[in-house]
């Protein structure tokens, strides 16, 4: 749907870092899932693509707030943003055309929209992962 038009350098470096782990066996599965992680945040956050790499930071970062990590630079998320990226991040599934029809009149195109929504989930899912992986050590945050 979003991006089907332009295979960018974003989307590539996404399927690359999410398709076949290295053929290296790797002595801990915990070893291996933080290196695919941070393979993951960087090729979604970091490589060329519509939208800018500080953009999408940013939006990563105030998704990442609304689930509780907290971080100075969420306040810097441009104001026509924060209703998409909040409802990306809290409600995902209650997003609508009408949503990206008002980020398209806004100016962005197919493919900075499918930057700016997955660096909101990107931002979202990271939150919950590192607090249910606190849980599990015995932090109750």
């Amino acid at each position: 749907m979003y991006g089907a038009q332009r295979c960018g350098k974003i989307h590539l470096n996404l399927f690359i870092s999410i398709s076949m782990p290295e053929k290296e066996v790797r002595s801990s599965m915990n070893q291996q899932h933080d290196a695919n992680t941070r393979r993951l945040v960087e090729a979604v956050l970091s490589t060329t693509g519509e939208t800018e790499p500080a953009l999408r930071r940013t939006i990563e970062v105030y998704a990442a707030e609304i689930g509780r990590r907290p971080d100075e630079q969420a306040g810097k998320l441009p104001a026509g943003l924060v209703t998409y990226v909040t409802k990306v991040a809290k409600y995902a599934y209650k997003t609508t055309g009408e949503d990206i029809e008002a980020l398209r009149q806004a100016g962005y195109s197919e493919d900075a929209i499918f930057e700016i929504t997955l660096s909101a989930a990107l931002g979202a899912a990271m939150a919950r992962l590192e607090r249910g992986l606190a849980v599990l050590k015995g932090d109750e945050r």
